[in-house]
């Protein structure tokens, strides 16, 4: 049973140091239900809201990130970098790349100064299918 991983944020219990392990060991996007399932097949026993509960306070502490799949449910990955990026996805395999928008930045201060708004936040997703599956013809 593996329960080292980064620090999270709230009361740090065994349960949530499995949660925050298994999310450091995945590359792609995961949900809550995956991450679950993958802590199950590991012997870790955390229950399913104890998953959601630590997946939320990682989001709201900056250290994950959270993306909405066209069916609404939310996915996360540990964040690559603690710089301020988007997402570009594939439809198809999920695979997610993350780049800045230096456009977008200067788009959304311009349209939050212009309706006279203030710390403001964004996010953008870009999705679409990735070369790797566009050769394949998926």
């Amino acid at each position: 049973m593996t329960t080292a991983g980064p620090p999270v944020k709230g009361r740090a219990t065994r349960q949530r140091a499995a949660v925050a392990a298994a999310l450091a060991e995945v590359d792609e996007f995961r949900s809550a239900q995956e991450l679950h399932d993958m802590l199950k097949h590991r012997g870790d026993s955390v229950g399913l809201t104890t998953v959601y509960r630590t997946l939320q306070s990682l989001a709201d502490a900056g250290e994950v990130d959270v993306l909405r799949t066209s069916d609404g449910e939310s996915v996360y990955r540990r964040c690559s970098t603690d710089e301020h990026h988007h997402h570009l996805v594939c439809r198809v395999c999920g695979k997610a790349v993350e780049v800045e928008g230096p456009m977008v930045e200067k788009w959304a201060e311009a349209v939050a100064q212009e309706y006279g708004y203030v710390n403001v936040a964004h996010t953008v997703e870009i999705f679409g299918t990735c070369a790797e599956c566009a050769a394949a013809g998926s």
